[in-house]
């Protein structure tokens, strides 16, 4: 009996999770797909076939019907004489609806609680601490997607085992002292929208914690200088003037006046200190102080190899295109079912960068598969929106701009599409844990040329998991006014965290 029941879930609660409506239409959507053609790109799957993560689907499969059956909600019972109760529980029952549609894709379990530091590491010092966290983390006992572990999706991680234990020895015992030198704007004065919105909200969330913060600076084990790239660039920068030594300068000023007014820097030369910096010129305004260019671990969108950025030791921060700061997850989820998707892949944005042009010389206007434009003129938009193209498509393109670094990875992510990344030498955001061939693919800048040929030899069963693999993500994306466990803020402390201990 068990047995029968298993498989009647496995048939009809893993289908329409992933977005098919059946199991022929898998095979339809395989033929239309044109898989026939042989695939050059076969990335690993990295333990989506491990017993840890078919256990973790088993419970989404289980939640997912659940979901489904809550959508038929029971007609309310109303007086025969109360026309007014009437029309309010109408009223009442459709603003459920709508609160169902707009934040159901936000409706997750929440992370299990924290684990207590044990009283035998409150006594060891900063040093003691971080080389003890080290050992731990090389000796990290197996783990698998069960019990409280399972909020945590192993497919997406590259060792889960090593993260976990990483995490939960950064919670009991990380500490972090915040530099309160330095005067706003540039220092202490996040900006929560744009395109830089990823290093307002980290030191926004970081200035306002209390778990990790520390007021004394001799228990701190690592050092944050809280200044916004982006306020810099708007107090110093003359426009069209092509000059960034001005802010390099001020930087290099600061660093040295930190440097002389405590011991802390020239403790260990800057390598326990650390920057948030998402503008395109967080790599270059730090070149002037030496310290603060070869050992200070940045955390930069900007994460091109070529570009002073060390693999290992800075942290590619994700860039996310915040449009009301208010509102930081306004539209998250809703992509639509598979079979129900129109378009293969979809790219709309301005042409500057050396990849884009390329990417619109060959394919705008000469697929209907490929909607590759440039700005969304009016025409298009009017009839489906930049986030319902996004929402449509089966695939979304993420070329490089000036730089290597694109919000549009991220935004693929929380639109549920799953993302194609063109930019060479580019560190993908949170490298150090998460495995990006399970959820996106990389495309060199060359094969642009044969992009549509490229994504059509991907395998249906493939494109499927990464797409599951993109919404079992998702909330590791997402910054939440109120912090959790695993978000987006939290992602980055921890590879900041461990990129320290790689130091070491």
């Amino acid at each position: 009996m068990a047995e029968n029941e298993s498989r009647f879930e496995i048939l009809f609660g893993l289908w329409p999770r992933l977005g098919i409506d059946n199991l022929d239409d898998a095979g339809k959507s395989k033929a239309s797909d044109g898989t026939g053609t042989k695939s050059s790109f076969d990335p690993k799957l990295s333990q989506s076939e491990s017993p840890n993560g078919t256990m973790h689907f088993s419970k989404n499969l289980t939640e997912a019907r659940l979901d489904k059956s809550q959508l038929v909600t029971s007609a309310p019972f109303v007086s025969l004489n109360s026309s007014i109760e009437a029309k309010e529980s109408a009223r009442v029952l459709r603003m459920r609806q709508n609160r169902r549609k707009t934040i159901d894709v936000l409706k997750v379990v929440h992370p299990p609680p924290r684990d207590r530091c044990p009283r035998y590491l409150q006594s060891l010092s900063s040093h003691e601490a971080l080389l003890y966290a080290k050992r731990e983390i090389e000796h990290a006992p197996l783990v698998g997607n069960v019990g409280n572990d399972s909020y945590l999706y192993a497919p997406v991680f590259r060792n889960i085992s090593i993260f976990k234990r990483s995490y939960e020895l950064m919670e009991m015992i990380l500490k972090v002292y915040i530099y309160r030198d330095g005067k706003k704007p540039i220092f202490h004065q996040p900006r929560l929208n744009g395109i830089y919105a990823s290093e307002g909200w980290f030191m926004k969330l970081m200035e306002a914690n209390r778990e990790f913060v520390t007021k004394e600076p001799e228990r701190a084990h690592l050092f944050y200088l809280p200044y916004s790239s982006r306020q810099l660039e708007l107090a110093l920068y003359v426009r069209n003037s092509h000059n960034l030594r001005p802010l390099s300068k001020f930087l290099r000023d600061y660093v040295n006046m930190i440097a002389s007014k405590y011991p802390f820097w020239n403790r260990t030369h800057g390598s326990d200190h650390f920057l948030v910096a998402c503008h395109d010129w967080g790599p270059f305004i730090t070149t002037e102080h030496v310290e603060l260019k070869d050992n200070a671990i940045k955390a930069l969108c900007n994460a091109d190899l070529k570009e002073n950025f060390v693999a290992g030791k800075d942290v590619s921060l994700p860039e996310t295109a915040i449009r009301i700061a208010s509102k930081p997850l306004r539209n998250i989820g809703g992509g639509i079912r598979v079979s129900q998707r129109p378009i293969l892949a979809f790219f709309a944005g301005k042409m500057h960068g050396r990849v884009r042009p390329k990417l619109l010389k060959h394919w705008l206007n000469k697929d209907a598969d490929m909607r590759i434009y440039g700005p969304l003129s009016r025409r298009v938009s009017k009839s489906m929106s930049y986030v319902r193209h996004m929402k449509s498509s089966k695939y979304c393109i993420c070329p490089m701009g000036y730089e290597v670094n694109s919000p549009r990875i991220v935004e693929a992510i929380y639109y549920e599409c799953v993302p194609v990344i063109i930019a060479d030498n580019f560190v993908l955001p949170l490298s150090e844990v998460l495995e990006w061939n399970a959820f996106s693919v990389t495309v060199a800048e060359i094969d642009i040329p044969k992009l549509k040929e490229i994504l059509l030899a991907i395998p249906l069963k493939r494109y499927l998991q990464m797409l599951m693999n993109v919404k079992m993500v998702q909330k590791h994306f997402l910054w939440n006014p109120n912090p959790m466990r695993y978000d987006l803020f939290h992602m980055i402390l921890h590879s900041i965290w461990y990129n320290r201990l790689n130091q070491i």
